[in-house]
């Protein structure tokens, strides 16, 4: 997060019904609510069918670029309004990084912000601050990163603490193997064909096997190496050892399972036209996602947000828009 956005790290918060309350509603000068939330805290929706998830939560985004986008994306998904806050003109960093493009739209952008709302707010103007400020929601989401005091490396597929854990290469590609347990070792050495390695002292435990990883892993990878990966999947079928190729992005969107599970939306875009993004991969029992929205436009719902959501009269409205506080996309 930039540091402009530093002094508004506390405000990015999810309004959600995990033990939280809705804002209360403020009364602001000139304004009239158009809505208030049902007694206990819990929003419903008007018919009261295929309630999502996160029905009744808003969201407040001040995120950018991939890891915090993608986040929200997924909380729109199950039903929040997410409001994407952006600067004006610019937007999200996001927006220019291409080629690809679709159109005028950055493919990147377009594959981590669907389902949310934009607007266009300059957090250097007093009055574009004051409007983050009223439409903050009420709790701060943090993380944190323990790893038993130590400073942790990049592993790539490996694991650190358990071997064989990781992807080998194939005759023509690669294969992903997790030996877990002392048990699926002994099935790996069985289904390539290296009995021996089951009688070597250095391989006998999970510990020894990651004391003596460089030895073990250099025998296996010049094993698999020896067949293609559809013919390792069929020699571990029933093994009881879990094992998966690494598909390449075409065998990843041709797949039967994905197909199965609608895991590709298509919408339409107001300038990229019609486009495609990998779906949500995970559902619910209870409800059927809808159609999604298309990935929002710089300050596309600047105007919306003020007038429905902060219940900002069209005379302040004009006002903010005047002096450059926000700025609502022409396109809309």
């Amino acid at each position: 997060m930039s540091a402009s956005f530093a002094s508004l790290t506390n405000r990015w918060s999810v309004l959600c019904s995990l033990r939280l309350s809705p804002p209360v509603p403020r009364s602001l000068p000139g304004t009239t609510h158009r809505g208030r939330c049902p007694a206990g805290g819990r929003w419903m929706s008007q018919t009261g069918e295929n309630l999502r998830p996160l029905e009744g939560v808003r969201v407040l985004d001040l995120t950018r670029v991939l890891a915090g986008p993608f986040a929200t994306m997924i909380l729109g998904d199950l039903g929040a309004e997410v409001i994407k806050v952006e600067r004006p003109g610019a937007g999200d960093d996001t927006r220019v990084w291409g080629p690809p493009f679709i159109s005028s739209e950055s493919v990147y952008f377009l594959s981590v912000n669907r389902n949310k709302k934009s607007i266009a707010v300059d957090l250097k103007h007093p009055r574009g601050a004051k409007i983050i400020k009223e439409v903050s929601c009420l709790s701060h989401i943090a993380a944190n990163y323990l790893n038993a005091g130590k400073e942790a490396r990049r592993w790539g597929t490996a694991h650190e603490s358990i071997v064989p854990y990781q992807g080998f290469e194939t005759k023509d590609g690669h294969i992903v193997v997790a030996a877990g347990n002392d048990k699926q070792f002994v099935k790996v050495c069985e289904v390539l064909e290296l009995i021996e390695l089951n009688e070597d002292q250095r391989y006998k435990t999970n510990k020894l096997r990651v004391q003596n990883r460089k030895e073990l892993l250099h025998t296996l990878s010049q094993r698999f190496l020896q067949k293609n990966t559809a013919d390792w999947l069929r020699s571990f079928e029933g093994s009881g050892v879990p094992v998966g190729p690494i598909n390449s992005i075409q065998e990843v969107f041709s797949d039967p399972q994905v197909k199965h599970n609608d895991l590709i939306q298509e919408m339409n875009h107001p300038t990229a036209g019609r486009i495609s993004v990998p779906g949500p991969a995970v559902r619910f029992s209870s409800f059927t996602p809808g159609g999604p929205t298309p990935p929002p436009l710089i300050g596309q719902h600047t105007v919306q947000v003020l007038r429905d959501t902060l219940s900002y009269s069209d005379d302040i409205i004009k006002v903010l828009l005047e002096c450059k506080a926000v700025v609502q996309n022409k396109v809309f």
